[in-house]
Formats: C-alpha cells, structure tokens, sequence
C-alpha cells in the first residue's frame, strides 16, 4: 500500500510542478527560447554587454513543453551572462597553523579564491573587499571573448589585477585589469527586486570555477544586524565559500547584487545566502572608480530611534520609526524646512522603518541631487526637499599638503606625507603616531603590486621603523632590484604587513 501511495503522491507532485511551469510561460516569467534572444544593447564602447549574441541556437520546442521551454531559457540565459564571472585568485601573508602547544606565531604566503563580475568593458571588475583583504597579488581569470560560452572547460586568460579601491562598511571593492572589449553586465540602480522572483548566483564555490545555481529572493530589505546601516537581498539560491562577490541575477541577465555571506551551521549553504543590492553596489563602484574611496553625504541633521516612552513623553503620533533630534543652525536641512521632532517617515520613496534604515538612505544618496524626505509633523504629512552635501574624505583633505616631487616615494610608487600634529587631527586614531602617510598613488608601474592604498600608514620598513618621508625616501633607495622589502602598515582595520620583492 505504501509503495502505490508512494507513486501516486509522485504523480500528484509531478502534474503540479508541469501545470505551474506551464503556468509561469504563460505568464510570461519563464523565458522562451524565443523571448531570451534579444538584441544587443547599444554601447559606446567597443566591449559589448553579455547579450543574445552570446547564446548559442536553441533547437526548435513545441509550445507545450513547458519543462524544456524552462530548460533552454536557464541555458540561454547562463551562456549570455557567464563570460562577465571572473575568477579572483589572491595572495596575502597571514598566520600559518603551528602544532599544538607552540608559542612562535608564523606568518606564511597563502592563496584564496573568489568570485567577481565585470561591470564595465574597459576592465573595472567588483568584487567583496573580504576577498582581497590583505592581497599581496591579485589574479583574475577572464573567459576569452573568442570562447565558446557553453564550454565550462574554455581555456581562460589570466590579467594581474589593481586595487583601484575598498570599501569596509559595505565590504566591496573594485579592481581594474588591463583589457578592453570585454562582455560586462551593466549595474542599474533602479532595477526592481521582488521576492519571490527567480535569482541565479554565478561564481566559484570551492574554487569550482563557471558554477551556477538556482533559487528565488527570500527576502528584500533583509537586516541581519539591526546596529547596521546595510541591507541585503536574501536568497535560498546555493551560495559556499567561493561565490563571494559573484552576481545574483535575475531571468532577465539584470544584476540584483553581488553575493557577499551565508548563515551556516555546517559551513555550506543552508539556504540562507546574502547579498549586496545593486543600487549600494552602482553607488560605491561609481565613488570608487572616480574618487579611490566612498565619501559621506550630510544634511545637517542628527536622528534616534523612537522608543515607547520617546513616543510618549514627546507626544509623537507613532510609537516606532525615527524622529529628528537636531538640525544644524545654518545646514541645508534647516533650509528646507525640516524640525526637530519630525519623524521621518519616508527617503526617495523608500519607508524608513528603522535609524539604520534612514541612515543608509541619506549614505547612498547622491550629493548632486535632492533628496526627498517626507516627514509627520504632529498629525501632519509633510514632504521636503533637502540638498545633500559631501562629507569631504579625511584623504582628500590630506592631498591639499601634498607636492608631486617632493613627497614622491618612486620605489613604492606613493606619494606620502610625514605625520604630524595637522595629519593627527584628520586620523586621529593611529595606533603608533609616527610613520609617513600614504595619499596617494603616483601611477607608476613599480607601486601596482605592492597594494598600498590612500590613507595607509607606513611604520617600518624591514623592521626598522619609520621616522619621515625623507628617512623612508633614504631607505627605498639604498635597496636593489630583487631585494625582499616588508612594510608594516596601518589601515582602518588594524596593521598588516606589506611584503614584495622590489623590481
């Protein structure tokens, strides 16, 4: 009785999933072989966006076979936008494992893998900072333009790659390699993300390179930590170690975001995967590729999370949210009008539920346009129209002290500046207070693979510390080609090591 139960539960099961299938096409959600084969999008550039000229010819389907119609849109769909997936190989010093009960820590070369898309056809590829923490040498590999796309065994080409910038808070970064023509997929920062809609994640789990894997957006908004401005996009598709900074797409070839964490127990996916919106991923890979870094905006305003007995004792119409606690006499958002008091209610047309919400808003938002805020005054609704400025980076501010030939260190390719009382009072949390600072990259061909970055701290070099610039100058030049060079440097997450062979 149980085996024929058991084939009658299958068959049941078996018509739902064929009449839901048939259902979807008819919909329009899953595409034909027909419907995927769009044409080309327009670009000035001689790189092309991941598009049907990818895919390869689908045989000829009857219209109600729904299963293979389903079948040959995924293929179709994976063809044209795989060849955009990088692999991110990278190569940092860190601890090594010692036996148990040994007290020397050892520092050691070790390699990582990851995932990256890229997003432009000049080379400009993002990726998740965590995948090139500490890099001493990132490598990318590139599917060929020539290569066949439905061959996950093409031959790839492999480009040395630049840090162009990091971004810790959203934990993103951009790299550029030295190619053009490349296929890309376009970031669009208005793209609609619904749950429920089908969403791939392209990338290298374990190192496995051209992976794919399939699942819906479980969630839009998601905020795992609510002391945390950032949300994500959640997704049951399978994301493991390896898939960081890889896409999540929709049907369509649209970026929804770059694939960042998993909530796991047993290391591997459990269905909870994570992953950076588009709209946060646009904004910092354009700050990054114009500035090096990501600035602040501001509008002059401070803001608290309402609890009940806020709510009460100020006599607020709503009993959660965020209400405005200070406007800065003279600031852009006293110009508009907006008082404190007013809960904030909504920013562009985004609900503002939450302080980490609204604060992520206002960061997002950019300094050349308007931002919209609707706001409840007592019982009133109100909507306002605030200029958003730029928090000027504490680097930029540096480069005002900055000379072109005399700060120049030529052997690392930096241009750097000595700390003094004024460089303290932009970083003021340095952990030793003498070095040189590093402002800026010179361009030259002898600092691209040493992975210094804007605002890190140079302490010593080969041990010895760092005095000055004139003294770090004096150092660099007495060393050869060949020789073993290691700087100790600071950054914003603590020190590390810079280690390299000097060319």
């Amino acid at each position: 009785m149980s085996s024929l139960w058991s084939r009658v539960s299958d068959f049941v099961n078996a018509r739902r999933c064929t009449a839901l299938l048939a259902s979807l096409c008819c919909s329009g959600l899953l595409l034909s072989s027909a419907a995927s084969a769009q044409p080309p999008a327009a670009n000035k550039s001689a790189g092309r966006a991941v598009s049907a000229e990818n895919q390869a010819a689908a045989p000829a389907i009857p219209q109600n076979d729904a299963l293979r119609q389903f079948d040959a849109s995924l293929q179709a769909l994976v063809a044209r936008t795989a060849p955009a997936v990088v692999e991110v190989h990278v190569t940092a010093f860190g601890p090594l494992e010692t036996q148990e009960g040994g007290r020397t820590a050892l520092v050691g070369r070790q390699s990582s893998v990851g995932s990256g898309v890229i997003v432009d056809p000049e080379g400009y590829i993002v990726t998740n900072a965590h995948v090139v923490a500490h890099a001493r040498k990132v490598e990318v590999l590139v599917t060929p333009v020539s290569a066949n796309p439905n061959d996950p065994e093409a031959e790839k080409v492999s480009y040395i790659a630049r840090i162009v910038g990091v971004h810790q808070e959203t934990d993103l970064a951009v790299l550029k390699i030295e190619a053009s023509g490349l296929p890309f997929l376009k970031l669009d920062p208005k793209h609609p993300i619904r749950q429920g809609q089908i969403a791939l994640a392209l990338g290298n789990p374990e190192g496995l390179g051209n992976s794919v894997s399939m699942g819906v957006v479980s969630a839009v908004d998601r905020q795992p930590d609510l002391r945390q401005a950032m949300v994500y996009i959640q997704t049951d598709a399978p994301i493991n170690p390896g898939n960081s900074g890889g896409p999540l797409i929709d049907v369509d070839g649209h970026v929804l975001g770059i694939d960042t964490f998993i909530l796991t127990e047993s290391g591997g996916s459990e269905g909870l995967g994570f992953a950076i919106p588009v709209r946060v991923v646009s904004f910092v890979f354009d700050r990054i590729r114009k500035f090096g870094h990501v600035d602040r905006s501001e509008i002059g305003a401070a803001s608290e999370a309402i609890t009940p007995t806020l709510a009460k004792g100020l006599g607020l119409a709503v009993s959660s949210g965020v209400v405005i606690v200070d406007v800065l006499p003279g600031g852009t958002a006293e110009s508009a009008g907006l008082k404190i008091n007013d809960v904030v209610t909504a920013v562009d047309g985004r609900p503002i539920r939450s302080l980490p919400q609204l604060e992520s808003s206002l960061y997002l938002h950019p300094t050349d346009e308007l931002m919209t805020l609707e706001v409840l005054r007592g019982n009133s609704k109100m909507t306002l129209h605030v200029p958003v400025l730029s928090q000027k980076h504490d680097v930029d501010r540096l480069l005002d002290l900055v000379d072109p030939e005399k700060n120049l260190v030529a052997k690392l390719g930096v241009l750097a500046i000595d700390i003094d009382d004024h460089a303290l009072s932009m970083l003021p949390e340095l952990r030793f207070r003498t070095g040189v600072i590093v402002v800026a990259n010179a361009g030259s061909a002898s600092g691209r693979g040493i992975g210094l970055r804007p605002g890190d701290v140079i302490h010593s070099v080969n041990s010895k510390p760092v005095l000055s610039l004139a003294e770090l100058q004096k150092d660099m030049n007495v060393l050869k080609s060949g020789d073993a060079v290691v700087l100790q440097v600071e950054r914003s997450d603590g020190l590390d090591y810079a280690a390299f062979e000097l060319e």
